[in-house]
């Protein structure tokens, strides 16, 4: 299995089916990394949706999303589920960010973070606008997850 990509390395490319709640309507589409290009990209690995510490990290990302926008980055939250788990889930707690869809696990894989027979570990990986990975958390256990003022502080010293 892959190792998590190093800081200065650019970040594995993928396409990946998500969706984006916008007002009571749910856009489904495909989100491809190179889509990203341009401006820095948070990538949020996460094990599951509508679980306690995910619940609770997605939400403060998402009371926290002007903030991230406002240093020019764009979040996107990525986990096993299928999109209509993504939806339910989105919609239950307003998450203002695309959530994709990687029920097979191959993107998790590329990005050296899916344990087998468990899934994947809470990551975040920040990459900058020419998709190069400039920060990244891997988590071990998963119980806890990198606050909104770190990853802030991440992009901010990217500028």
């Amino acid at each position: 299995m892959p190792k998590p990509p190093e800081a200065g390395t650019q970040a594995p490319d993928f396409t990946l089916p998500g969706l984006l709640l916008d007002g009571d309507a749910a856009e489904r589409r495909e989100y491809r990394l190179a889509d990203a290009k341009g401006g820095p990209l948070v990538l949020v690995f996460y094990p599951g949706d509508d679980t306690a510490v995910c619940t609770k990290q997605l939400c403060e990302y998402t009371s926290d999303l002007e903030r991230f926008t406002g240093l020019g980055a764009t979040v996107w939250g990525i986990s096993p589920q299928g999109l209509d788990s993504h939806e339910r889930f989105a919609r239950k707690h307003r998450i203002g960010f695309p959530l994709l869809a990687d029920p097979d696990r191959e993107v998790a894989k590329a990005y050296g973070i899916a344990v087998p027979g468990l899934g994947l570990r809470r990551s975040v990986f920040i990459l900058d606008a020419d998709l190069t990975v400039r920060w990244k958390h891997v988590a071990l256990a998963g119980l806890t997850f990198r606050h909104s003022d770190e990853l802030a502080a991440q992009l901010a010293a990217l500028g």
